[in-house]
């Protein structure tokens, strides 16, 4: 379990802290995060992506030849953020930790993708990472947390997770 801060800096007087567990289902139930990466000169790089909670931490994809990919190889410091589009209402979550490629128990990451998105989503295991007959070729990354803040915004808040290393 995390250390849990109420931020009231940043947070109405009428907020308060959110248990880990309503962040823990924010994170499970996202349909799309956004990746955050650093390029080897220092440049970030950006993108949408699906992604799975599995194993204590959030499992995602990435062909081997993509930039996202390339950079984990170079730097595996990564935020992942997800929420609404709102000022008013919903919350947003940042995740912030160091994403490690997820070579056991792929199995079962890959029916985890096809639980929460549905036959669209379904990946083959191919040693260690998912592939296709075509010979394209993914890896998988697990991003385990080490800081994790939620936004809330009705009332606004801020409450932050820390994580002990592991």
């Amino acid at each position: 379990m995390p250390t849990t801060t109420f931020d009231p800096r940043f947070s109405d007087p009428a907020a308060g802290p959110l248990p880990w567990e309503e962040t823990l289902a924010l994170l499970r139930e996202a349909e799309l995060y956004w990746l955050s990466t650093v390029r080897p000169d220092g440049r970030p790089h950006v993108t949408p992506l699906i992604g799975v909670w599995h194993d204590g931490g959030l499992c995602i994809v990435t062909g081997t030849g993509e930039q996202k990919a390339h950079n984990l190889d170079h730097n595996p410091a990564v935020a992942v953020t997800t929420g609404q589009n709102a000022w008013a209402h919903g919350t947003d979550v940042v995740l912030e930790g160091r994403a490690e490629r997820a070579t056991a128990g792929l199995t079962a990451v890959a029916d985890a993708f096809v639980a929460k998105y549905g036959e669209a989503w379904r990946f083959e295991v191919h040693g260690d990472g998912f592939g296709s007959q075509e010979g394209g070729e993914a890896w998988v990354f697990r991003v385990l947390p080490e800081r994790v803040l939620a936004f809330a915004k009705d009332p606004h808040g801020q409450t932050t997770y820390r994580f002990p290393a592991a």
